[in-house]
């Protein structure tokens, strides 16, 4: 994960909820969803005690959620103004959540403790472009997830997407037509990873104001991620596909068992 990807966050931050319809809506549907989702999974669970970690929390889209059905959460990024603004909208939102800046690939030495769920969700996993920064990450949440807790990843359905290889999204209009959000990919050659060019177009007082941001993902197959999983030690490797969870990303679980 190189450089390029804190300055994307760092420089996204502040207008990271625009790529929403209503972000304090979506706040809300999610933190339902993937808590119904997980108490599946925990199904001894306690609600007054589970103890969850968002190890890409960005500005606490998920993180808020959950703390809001009643998770105690700790939120990490990569990104200090992420971490900035998540705290802010926290305080914003009145739930208590511990933010702190710290990189998925060293959560062993930056976060004290054990969780009964890790999450990493918004398709934040494929920015790591090797396999040895990818076992680094998944071994580090392996240690940080409690005996018999469960991991939670969301990504992109990737296994789709190498077969078209498709060179933009779909173009998001919001407010009236004042605001459109859409991204163009930069495939390599190979379709293993491709570059995001990010666009948020807003008009405001008679003029349209364009702001891009860019990052390189990796096209990461589900066989592909399963595999280091499991070496990392993961059991009860599962996915779920959108219409089976009502996440807008497919969701991989997996628990640790010792």
């Amino acid at each position: 994960m190189n450089e390029s990807v804190l300055d994307f966050y760092d420089d996204l931050a502040e207008a990271y909820h625009l790529i929403f319809v209503d972000w304090q809506q979506t706040i809300s549907t999610q933190g339902e969803v993937l808590s119904t989702l997980i108490r599946s999974k925990l199904v001894n669970l306690s609600q007054e005690s589970a103890s969850l970690l968002d190890c890409s929390c960005g500005i606490g889209t998920q993180a808020i959620g959950l703390a809001s059905q009643g998770f105690h959460v700790t939120g990490t990024d990569l990104s200090p103004a992420s971490i900035a603004r998540a705290t802010q909208e926290a305080a914003s939102f009145g739930v208590n959540i511990n933010f702190g800046v710290a990189d998925f690939r060293t959560l062993v030495q930056d976060i004290p403790g054990v969780y009964d769920v890790v999450i990493s969700a918004d398709n934040a996993i494929p920015h790591l472009l090797t396999d040895d920064d990818l076992g680094l990450a998944v071994s580090n949440m392996y240690a940080k997830v409690k005996k018999d807790g469960v991991l939670l990843v969301t990504m992109r359905d990737y296994d789709e997407l190498v077969k078209e290889k498709p060179k933009a999204t779909k173009p998001f209009v919001f407010d009236g037509g004042n605001r459109i959000v859409f991204q163009v990919w930069d495939w390599a050659e190979d379709a293993k990873t491709y570059q995001t060019n990010h666009f948020i177009l807003q008009e405001m007082e008679g003029q349209w104001i364009t702001k891009h941001n860019k990052t390189r993902y990796r096209a990461l197959l589900r066989d592909e991620f399963n595999l280091i999983l499991s070496k990392a030690g993961f059991t009860e490797i599962e996915w779920m596909m959108p219409a089976e969870s009502g996440y807008y990303q497919p969701i991989v679980t997996a628990r640790k068992k010792l």
